[in-house]
């Protein structure tokens, strides 16, 4: 990751000193000294140099059509929505201009076609535009065109789910159900998306990473009286299934990642500390697409996410109740408390704005998500499988969702819920640097045993 950012500073190098790197750490694999650990770093820096490198080389042929008029051929990555000025609107990846291909992604909005759907073969022709982000550019005004739809299964029991959901719950309740599901935001209405701006409550809508992270490890403890296959094989299905209707989001696949690590050395009662778990997700995912590392705040909002869940809620738990076995709703509360812990200064910084009453919004909401979530899906599915039966099979998630949605709108009636008061990029250094002071001396206090693997706990501390 260090080789990756060094990019940035125009620091780029051959794959001939990457390949000479490779034959001195297998040279000195057999030694268990300084050098080795050297060598492992030399080798991991020069292989970030040269990725990002070449990946660099790779975006630059944007330039070439920067504020010009293009017919881009691309796959959909998401279903197409309707948003301002009645444009459909969605991205494209794997993408080519005539003969030459583009790696990233484009944001596209514009005319043409009713509906585009993720997975179908579009041309876009307009105005290529330079973006912040996680895109290369973006095109507005488009003229879209399907070339071929993409005939997937999974696209089509999705949309049919959705649809399902629709007539098992009345809205504002179904587009809620969806984003907390799916991370499909497009439906809800504006209302609603404001109230959960105010109280900070955006990310259980948003497909988070983090989300999954938690009911992962909640599933493991309400099914700790079966068997350790049992468990991880339900986890697994758990996180397929979330894959598969997420379209491989990139929050679902960082998730995925790190759930599947600590589900592995939990399963063969092998040791691993969160930090090498939050590390190695974050090299993958950054050496796989170099832009998450360069622009993508979504990317680091997650990782600091699960920094709170797998280091901080340990150790706070640790402190708190010694060796006893918290309460899986109040284990869920520390983990959302470190969670936000660890997102509140970059969003303060990046977006100038702070949610007063955040803390006590997400104590109140974030515990509940896993069970609307699992009530949600026993809706939806009733409403695609069994139509007549979906009111009845429904309405516990009906309770549910419509006592989070008045929780949520009566403390965003709170006075001076949002404040606009921001971090300056000192300011938000020096509270994480304090955050991971504090983390430290709260390891030092519970002797360093975070990250044991145990065969009942998991990660603990």
């Amino acid at each position: 990751m260090s080789g990756l950012g060094l990019v940035r500073l125009n620091l780029q190098i051959s794959a001939l000193w990457v390949a000479l790197s490779l034959l001195i750490l297998l040279a000195l694999s057999k030694r268990k000294n300084f050098a080795l650990a050297l060598a492992v770093v030399a080798f991991g820096l020069l292989a970030g140099l040269w990725r990002g490198g070449e990946y660099m080389v790779l975006l630059k042929h944007y330039d070439n059509y920067y504020g010009q008029k293009v017919v881009i051929e691309g796959t959909a990555t998401d279903d197409g929505v309707y948003g301002d000025g009645g444009q459909l609107a969605f991205d494209i990846d794997h993408m080519g201009i005539g003969s030459e291909d583009l790696v990233g992604k484009v944001g596209v909005r514009g005319f043409g076609v009713p509906a585009v759907y993720r997975g179908d073969r579009v041309q876009v022709s307009g105005k290529l535009f330079k973006t912040r982000g996680s895109r290369s550019g973006s095109i507005s005004f488009a003229q879209i065109e399907v070339i071929s739809r993409s005939g997937s299964v999974i696209n089509d029991v999705k949309r049919r789910f959705q649809a399902g959901m629709q007539s098992a719950l009345p809205e504002p309740l179904a587009s809620f159900s969806l984003g907390l599901l799916i991370g499909q935001r497009s439906t809800l209405p504006e209302s609603l998306t404001t109230v959960m701006a105010t109280i900070g409550l955006t990310h259980v809508v948003a497909v988070s990473g983090y989300n999954l992270t938690i009911i992962v490890r909640a599933v493991r403890r309400f099914l700790h009286k079966l068997s350790k296959y049992q468990s991880t094989l339900i986890s697994l299905a758990l996180i397929l299934t979330f894959l598969l209707l997420t379209g491989f989001s990139p929050s679902i696949v960082r998730a995925a990642i790190v759930s599947v690590l600590s589900l592995a050395a939990w399963y063969y009662g092998r040791s691993i500390r969160p930090l090498l778990i939050i590390l190695l997700a974050a090299a993958l995912t950054a050496g796989f697409y170099p832009i998450y590392i360069w622009s993508d705040i979504g990317w680091y909002l997650s990782f600091l996410a699960f920094f709170g869940v797998l280091i901080i809620a340990p150790l706070i738990v640790k402190r708190l109740f010694k060796n006893k076995r918290p309460h899986a709703l109040t284990y869920l509360v520390i983990e959302s408390f470190s969670a936000q812990l660890m997102a509140w200064p970059l969003i303060m910084y990046i977006f100038g704005e702070f949610s007063v009453i955040a803390l006590p919004a997400n104590m109140l909401i974030v515990p509940l998500v896993p069970f609307a979530m699992l009530l949600s899906a026993v809706a939806g599915a009733a409403g695609m499988l069994a139509p007549a039966l979906s009111g009845w099979l429904a309405w516990p998630a009906r309770l549910l969702l419509t006592y989070m949605i008045d929780a949520m709108q009566l403390l965003a009636k709170v006075p001076h819920a949002l404040s606009k008061q921001g971090l300056s990029l000192a300011q938000m250094l020096l509270i994480y640097a304090v955050v991971v002071g504090l983390c430290f001396v709260l390891w030092r206090k519970t002797r360093g045993k975070t990250g044991i693997i145990t065969e009942n706990d998991g990660i603990k501390t």
